[in-house]
């Protein structure tokens, strides 16, 4: 029996495709009594074999206090108490300040402050922002989470202007003209630019050259924009995945525009989400949307009749494009949208609860080309009179197949920060803590197993099987310190087994740390039966 340890180093990597399903009855309850029978999946309208199923409560998750029943050679050990508040939810604001003009953002900064109120002991909360400004990491501190949100501003990324352009360019319209070469848009835009610079109306190519310089010059800055908040979203999620315990992103926006071109990030963001377990929720702060026909307070640089009716359908179009890309990364991860309602109190309420049961669908599409194109993905009951289905829409393909040893790797990372007990293998998880100054402590994490009920494979005269033990702790407010693994490879003779048998096994990793509170992970997995157990810890060292 041979030991390697290492830290623990983990990288995101797409595996089987996963979907996430709700399913609410017609007074918006989520079910919870489906099977995986009921559900029909379709990749590209062609049917798939759901080969993973499970259906997901949402709640608290009590943590089990820790057995202390060994010692420390030559050392006086103390007791790992339970804390009594070790955090279980972890909600994170992503206010998209890069869009949000002040009085969407004013109006939802305040809805989120009085959310907060409503946070229990056992919630830890994040500030964050797309623009990368006024930000704080997960705490409890409420008075730190009002102080940061209250100082939230608006942050685009181009000038902020109080007029209207001439000719008034938006990022869809200049899409629209310049990518999508929609003559309609450019005829309108063209117009205006008459109108509002009083050219000849025979000067159309002049007109028409103004429209496209400023076309590229919206399309240069919403690109940004466009890019920058999906970075920032991802990079949430990467931060959010280390989080053990149940995960909730409410991204606050008015939407915004993500064009063919950030169709590949928009699934990426969706892909690691998923993967992660991570819920992100969309809140379009714009309320109840103005039609810019019967919106007396918005002036025009041109008009007839004609031209607004035709200026108006472009601006609609625009506002429900906007709200697309927060429809697909809530929907595509299993989570809510909430919009077109000014009450954001309610849909504060609505978006950091999670939904009570909802389920992930899991297949391996059949003759998969690794060529990164986009999947189509429809899911149906097959009761569904009176039933409502929210499912990831698509996915893209990957470039490569993961091999086993990185399934395997991701497996025991996704368990790690999970909160999620499994028992697969006979595993106890053992805390212990000794202090060596007023400063400076050490918790002792042993994982003690059972080999009788571990499988092994008969080869040489020896017994054959490699455990993976990996053990991580996490701070108060559940932030992840640090994890250890150790590979322990058995090749046993037949006499080595028996005494096993009898005095079983155990692996000690000791953390140093400074007094405090930590929740500890303890996540073991084997080679041979390719099973799994994970337990959940915790420790206060005064």
């Amino acid at each position: 029996m041979a030991t390697k340890e290492a830290p623990a180093l983990f990288k995101a990597r797409v595996n089987l495709v996963m979907v996430p399903v709700v399913v609410r009855d017609a007074k918006g309850r989520a079910l919870g009594t489906f099977a995986k029978d009921d559900f029909q999946l379709f990749d590209k309208g062609k049917p798939q074999l759901i080969t993973k199923f499970s259906v997901e409560k949402s709640g608290s998750k009590a943590v089990k206090e820790a057995q202390t029943t060994d010692t420390i050679p030559g050392e006086k050990a103390d007791d790992a108490a339970m804390p009594p508040d070790i955090p279980e939810r972890f909600i994170a604001y992503l206010f998209d300040d890069q869009h949000l003009p002040f009085a969407d953002l004013a109006r939802s900064r305040d809805a989120a402050i009085r959310h907060l109120d409503s946070l229990q002991k056992t919630d830890r909360a994040a500030v964050y922002t797309t623009s990368g400004q006024n930000q704080v990491e997960f705490t409890d501190d409420r008075e730190q989470l009002q102080r940061t949100i209250q100082s939230i501003r608006p942050r685009s990324i181009s000038d902020p202007v109080t007029t209207y352009q001439c000719p008034e360019i938006s990022y869809y319209m200049a899409d629209m003209i310049f990518n999508k070469h929609d003559s309609m848009a450019m005829s309108l835009a063209v117009q205006e630019t008459i109108a509002c610079m009083g050219l000849d109306p025979r000067a159309a190519s002049a007109a028409q050259g103004i429209v496209e310089g400023a076309c590229q010059r919206v399309l240069s800055v919403g690109n940004q924009e466009t890019h920058v908040s999906l970075t920032v979203l991802r990079e949430v999620v990467r931060r959010m995945s280390g989080m053990p315990g149940q995960r909730t992103i409410i991204l606050v926006s008015p939407g915004f525009i993500a064009t063919m071109d950030y169709q590949q990030e928009v699934t990426e963001v969706i892909e690691r989400a998923v993967h992660a377990n991570v819920l992100v929720n969309s809140l379009d702060a714009r309320g109840l949307w103005v039609d810019p026909m019967v919106d007396a307070s918005r002036p025009t640089n041109a008009s007839t009749p004609a031209f607004l009716n035709l200026k108006s359908q472009y601006d609609r179009a625009s506002a429900s494009a906007q709200a697309d890309v927060l429809a697909e990364v809530a929907y595509g991860t299993g989570g809510g949208f909430f919009q077109n309602n000014n009450d954001l109190d309610e849909g504060f309420r609505r978006l950091a609860t999670a939904p009570e049961f909802y389920y992930i669908l899991g297949f391996s599409p059949q003759n998969l080309k690794l060529d990164g194109s986009f999947h189509a993905l429809k899911v149906t009951l097959k009761p569904s009179s009176g039933i409502g289905i929210t499912a990831r829409r698509g996915y893209y393909a990957p470039k490569k197949l993961s091999d086993a040893e990185e399934t395997a790797k991701q497996e025991i990372e996704e368990a790690l920060f999970s909160r999620d007990e499994l028992s697969e293998l006979p595993v106890q998880l053992h805390t212990q803590f000794f202090k060596s100054s007023d400063k400076d402590a050490t918790i002792a994490v042993l994982c003690r197993m059972d080999p009788k009920h571990i499988q092994f494979r008969k080869a040489d005269g020896r017994n054959y099987n490699t455990l993976t033990v990996v053990s991580g702790i996490f701070d108060r407010n559940g932030n992840f310190m640090s994890a250890i693994q150790k590979t322990v490879e058995l090749r046993l003779k037949d006499p080595t087994l028996e005494k096993l048998l009898t005095t079983g096994m155990a692996i000690k990793t000791n953390f140093s740390v400074t007094p405090g509170t930590y929740m500890v992970r303890l996540v073991v997995r084997d080679s041979e039966g390719q099973l799994m157990s994970a337990a959940n810890g915790a420790v206060a060292i005064p």
